[in-house]
């Protein structure tokens, strides 16, 4: 899940809280071109307020139009948009793409208002759970994902299963010009975004709207479980006493991605001290990516940062590094 989603699950519960019926939408699968995949959601009013994205304008501002004149009324609906040749040129969806989407149009009742506390909650990492919508009846429940892998939309003859996970996290061990570059990519691509630093005179000047600053050793906050499955650990300041800490803490962890920024030789040297005196296996070693990011050549602090976040992003994915 992006960060995009857990903003629609927000918003979806503070309307919900206020009282107001909400259409809540998800795509559930693309064909040709389409710029967000299985699973994308937004949610709306009928007044036409909305949080979230499903083709990144085209068909939000066609489903929007219906919504406003009164359509949807049914507990679920399942539209195709970019179908008929009228609406491939109307919504102008690239590539000649269609999207399927699942539309559930619900009250603001206590089941339903349940229901999104235990999806935000996935959201910020508690929980990895699958959501299964009735298509006919428009019963829905809620369980635990117990499969690591899989697609996030999966139909069936009457309902519709619907993966939700955490957030990527990306946890900054220490501030550095690099890990403040890394803070604004990982914004962009939607990531929750962490700097623990307990340096003053670092944190001072760094200004980023959005990021959770917590002021302490990275090593801390980690040791408290401030890591999920679906976060990523990166250290990038050059001093041991926070990047080896880090490393020590994070292995412990599920933490999907662990990375510390230097050398090939500096990351030798630092292997053979977190074996000898680090207390790690050479099995938690291999966890660790150092040097860190793909090799782009990469020179200022931009360039490294750019390159760390597209070897999270390729983890994240499941690409191998001769899969590029």
């Amino acid at each position: 899940m992006r960060d995009l989603d857990h903003q629609v699950i927000t918003q979806a519960l503070a309307w919900v809280r206020e009282g107001h019926p909400i259409w809540l939408c998800t795509v559930l699968s693309t064909y040709g071109s389409a710029p967000r995949g299985p699973g994308a959601m937004l949610v709306a009013r009928r007044d036409g307020r909305y949080v979230g994205s499903l083709s990144g304008g085209c068909v939000e501002e066609a489903f929007l139009e219906e919504l406003i004149a009164g359509d949807f009324c049914r507990v679920v609906t399942l539209r195709r948009y970019g179908e008929s040749r009228e609406q491939s040129r109307r919504l102008a969806l690239p590539c000649g793409g269609v999207l399927e989407i699942l539309i559930e149009h619900r009250a603001p009742d206590a089941a339903w208002l349940a229901h999104l506390e235990v999806l935000h909650q996935a959201l910020h990492g508690q929980r990895r759970l699958v959501r299964r919508v009735d298509v006919e009846a428009g019963a829905f429940q809620a369980r635990d994902d117990d499969v690591a892998e899989g697609p996030g939309v999966v139909r069936r003859p009457a309902s519709v299963d619907i993966r939700i996970g955490p957030v990527l996290r990306l946890l900054l061990a220490g501030l550095s010009p690099v890990a403040e570059a890394c803070a604004r990519f990982a914004q962009a691509l939607g990531h929750e975004v962490i700097v623990c630093d307990p340096r003053p005179e670092m944190r001072e000047d760094f200004v980023a709207e959005g990021v959770t600053v917590v002021p302490q050793l990275p090593s801390a906050y980690i040791g408290a479980g401030g890591c999920h499955a679906a976060t990523a650990v990166v250290a990038l300041t050059h001093d041991p006493r926070i990047d080896d800490l880090a490393m020590i803490e994070a292995v412990r962890t599920e933490a999907f991605y662990i990375g510390v920024m230097g050398s090939r030789r500096t990351s030798d040297a630092r292997a053979t001290r977190l074996l000898r005196s680090g207390g790690l296996s050479q099995a938690d070693i291999d966890r660790i990516h150092m040097p860190i990011g793909l090799d782009l050549g990469s020179k200022t602090p931009a360039e490294i940062a750019l390159a760390v976040m597209a070897d999270i992003v390729r983890v994240y994915h499941g690409k191998a590094r001769d899969a590029l």
